[in-house]
């Protein structure tokens, strides 16, 4: 008779031992299943969980000589915020934003997207609520989610700490291309009101009102119930990215739309230069509007110069159009059939009549007068 063996302990998966939970992957796969599939094209085939996604690109004979148009970014440190107040289903319509309506601008319609996220840790119900807030922003904006990636990155990124990317494809019939070949003097500039702040200049948001007052902050709370806003610092922090995308898709079809610019990093001034011809400029009068109390907010707490605000943030203008006169009221009735409300803020003019000197990037862009209440 033998003596009884001591059980042997029973050892983890080795790569779980590095920090890769294969099991919590594979639950946040299950739990976003239903949101990616909503988020469809007729064009789409196959589902989740291939090498890669697939569209039929048969459905672009229907064109003359298509053109394919793609975008790549992120949101930038707005995902601090959605961390710092566990909020995860919103991070997602930036996201899709921020791609799809810099596709837009040329006049292309986005087909499909994938996305990427990176974590320290997959916890699956956090994944999902990404997921979901990107399948749900596809749909608003008429694109197929066809595929992503989700990685665990231990000891590279806090367990809590994720980022996200992600990447849209469209197409544009040749003809219909928008640019800075169509704009001609006399055009107006449309512009379409933010919800926001957007994705872009959190860095300096978080500094002025997040940051300590040793380092030139505020030292809010997000929880801090702020009256300019009538919310949570929080909840406006987190207010989702417009999607302009079917609005503008109508707008090109219903008006002879020349050009439009996303306004992004960089501001106003900055991205619409991009679209502008060299031998013309844009004069903006700033009195056309009132920028949402966030931006004065930041203004005033952070004592930033005007001329800093404007080159970083938005300032209440989340997408310009350039288009004749005579198409500016059929402009503004389909963008407020879409809930976006625009407004004349300028006009496009021969450079030397302004006396303005175009920029390397493109035409150049004066800002006028001032925003009522500033």
């Amino acid at each position: 008779m033998t003596d009884a063996q001591p059980p042997v302990p029973q050892r983890k998966n080795a790569y779980a031992e590095a920090g890769v939970d294969i099991e919590a992957a594979d639950t946040a796969i299950e739990l976003m299943k239903g949101w990616v599939a909503k988020a469809t094209r007729p064009e789409v085939i196959g589902g989740l969980g291939g090498f890669a996604g697939l569209f039929d690109a048969s459905a672009l004979t229907r064109y003359t000589r298509p053109l394919l148009a793609t975008s790549t970014d992120g949101v930038g440190t707005k995902v601090a915020i959605a961390q710092a107040m566990d909020v995860h289903d919103t991070i997602g319509f930036d996201l899709v934003g921020m791609v799809v309506d810099d596709l837009v601008v040329c006049g292309a319609e986005p087909l499909f997207m994938t996305d990427y996220i990176a974590t320290g840790r997959v916890v699956p119900e956090r994944i999902a609520a990404i997921v979901k807030g990107i399948a749900e922003a596809c749909q608003v904006a008429g694109c197929a989610l066809v595929g992503g990636e989700t990685a665990e990155h231990p000891g590279l990124l806090a367990p809590d700490e994720y980022d996200v990317a992600g990447a849209t494809t469209g197409v544009v019939e040749a003809d219909r291309l928008l640019g800075p070949g169509r704009v001609r003097p006399g055009d107006v500039v449309l512009a379409m009101a933010a919800s926001g702040l957007h994705s872009n200049g959190y860095s300096l948001v978080r500094h002025v009102l997040l940051g300590s007052p040793e380092d030139g902050g505020a030292g809010w709370s997000l929880d801090r119930n702020v009256p300019e806003l009538g919310r949570s610092l929080g909840e406006e922090l987190l207010t989702p990215t417009r999607i302009y995308a079917k609005a503008c898709l109508e707008l090109a079809d219903r008006t002879g739309v020349h050009a439009m610019s996303h306004v992004t990093g960089g501001g106003l001034a900055a991205n619409l230069e991009r679209v502008l011809p060299v031998e013309l400029t844009a004069t903006i009068d700033r009195g056309t509007w009132t920028p949402q109390p966030v931006f004065d907010l930041v203004r005033r707490v952070g004592d930033v110069p005007q001329a800093d605000l404007e080159a970083t943030l938005n300032c209440g203008v989340g997408m310009v159009a350039l288009l004749p006169a005579a198409d500016v009221d059929e402009a503004v009735r389909v963008l407020a059939g879409h809930g976006v409300r625009a407004w004349v803020a300028g006009e496009v003019r021969e450079a030397g009549t302004a006396g303005h000197t175009a920029s390397q990037a493109g035409g150049s862009v004066h800002l006028t007068g001032q925003h009522p209440g500033w």
